[in-house]
């Protein structure tokens, strides 16, 4: 059972054979409908980077900033009824306030023919894209590689087409609220855009497996004679030959667990300047990371894993301590990086709920420039209903503290919100960022999930 299986995801066949963009249907996989869902509060609608791209484009396009807000409000009222999904459109009948239902629909250029042959070469190649996609997501790099093979999968400004009967010549608050539901279908599922786009997934899957089984066989020969060694080949002749050459063979599986460090309480006192405990954690510590990045290089697709962040000696001091070594090696961590035992406990609270990213929110305050501050108050302002909105006050550069609450709301420069807590008298990290204000505040009051 996969994450989607909540939106009660039901498939039909569909003879109709219209085509958009060039792009051919066999008629299997072509419609899906997901139920009506109900209200939603106190988060934003799509988690996922893709989700929230679908929200970009629709953001982005929108000359009517007061239709998004409404459609907004619709869509968090449960307004929005079933969705259906095909190639090139998405349905649903979205109600007024007064029952008064429109039937409203979002287009999307399906690809072609030969958009889709460049994609399914692509998701052969890198067998690591097809594994996410059937985890249900869909890694940036997927989208990058098959946009260098010039296929965008992802829609951006004006390429979302609404049409509604309520008469509106642009987006309306209708079909504003469709996308927005359609962003949740999407965190759900990718391949809810890939439909759109011009292909369900089984029939898709179905492609893949042939293209694969056809290149497998495309590259077995019979038996031959050995052949007297080669004297080898330029260097510039095997790059151009790089994609027809066979596949490496299958790497060897990973280690289960990284290895014992090694014991040093050898009962002889250690030379004047040597801590046994610290050996001995570091050991560990460098044991698993190589673990860890011998893993990675062994997991498909990589190649495509962006490079890892070089951390500074007090980033690296947080991570160590996040691991729990003990209070000796904590002791020793803290004094390392000038913070006292209960600084070293906030820094490894942050650690944990963002990395490097949620640790300088924590350890240093930056000031919006004009612009930031105003995209800031902008998304604000537009995050609550406004019966639901909380009263915030500027308490600092990039912080806002709700009145009469022991909550508060930090922005990155990542642009995200964290969410933060007074306990004891500090403020606390209390969970991880969001790209949505109202979702990381209800993280800081205890209301997520």
């Amino acid at each position: 059972m996969n994450d989607n299986d909540e939106y009660d995801d039901t498939y039909d066949t569909d003879t109709d054979t219209e085509e958009a963009g060039g792009g051919s249907r066999d008629g299997r996989d072509e419609v899906r409908t997901f139920a009506a869902r109900p209200p939603v509060r106190g988060r934003g609608f799509a988690r996922s980077w893709w989700g929230q791209t679908w929200i970009k484009a629709l953001e982005d396009t929108a000359l009517d900033g007061e239709q998004l807000q409404k459609g907004r409000r619709q869509a968090r009222a449960g307004a929005v009824g079933a969705v259906s999904v095909r190639p090139g459109r998405v349905t649903a009948v979205v109600r007024d306030r007064d029952g008064t239902g429109r039937r409203c629909d979002v287009l999307l250029t399906e690809l072609t023919d030969a958009g889709w042959d460049r994609f399914l070469d692509m998701a052969v190649d890198r067998s690591g894209h097809i594994a996410a996609l059937l985890d249900r997501e869909m890694p940036p790099h997927l989208v990058e590689d098959a946009a260098s093979a010039g296929v965008e999968l992802l829609p951006g400004v004006g390429d979302l087409e609404p049409e509604c009967d309520c008469g509106a010549w642009d987006l309306c608050p209708h079909t504003a609220a469709l996308c927005y539901e359609v962003a949740r279908l999407l965190d759900q599922d990718p391949f809810v855009l890939l439909l759109m786009r011009g292909r369900g997934e089984r029939r898709l899957l179905d492609e893949l497996q042939l293209r694969s089984v056809a290149r497998a066989s495309a590259g077995a020969t019979p038996d031959e004679e050995p052949e007297a060694a080669s004297p080898g080949v330029r260097a510039d002749e095997a790059f151009a030959a790089r994609e027809i050459l066979p596949p490496l063979p299958a790497p060897p599986p990973p280690l289960q667990e990284p290895g014992q460090p090694p014991v040093l309480d050898t009962g002889t006192a250690p030379a004047p300047g040597i801590d046994p405990d610290a050996l001995e954690f570091l050991a560990a510590d460098a044991a698993a990371r190589a673990h860890r990045l011998l893993s990675e290089a062994l997991a498909p697709g990589h190649g495509d894993q962006p490079v890892e962040q070089v951390l500074t000696p007090d980033q690296d001091a947080v991570r160590m301590a996040a691991a729990a070594p003990g209070p000796v090696i904590v002791r020793r961590l803290a004094s390392a990086t000038g913070r006292g035992r209960a600084e070293l406990d906030l820094a490894v609270r942050a650690w944990r709920s963002g990395g490097t990213s949620a640790l300088a929110v924590l350890d240093g305050e930056w000031t919006p420039g004009p612009e930031a501050l105003a995209r800031a108050s902008s998304v604000l302002d537009t995050a609550w209903e406004e019966t639901d909105r909380p009263r915030l006050r500027a308490s600092a550069p990039g912080r806002w503290t709700v009145t009469g609450s022991e909550a508060q709301l930090r922005l990155g420069e990542d642009g995200r919100w964290w969410p933060y807590r007074k306990e004891r008298g500090h403020w606390s990290p209390s969970g991880p960022g969001s790209h949505d204000p109202a979702a990381a505040l209800a993280e800081a009051l205890g209301e997520s999930g």
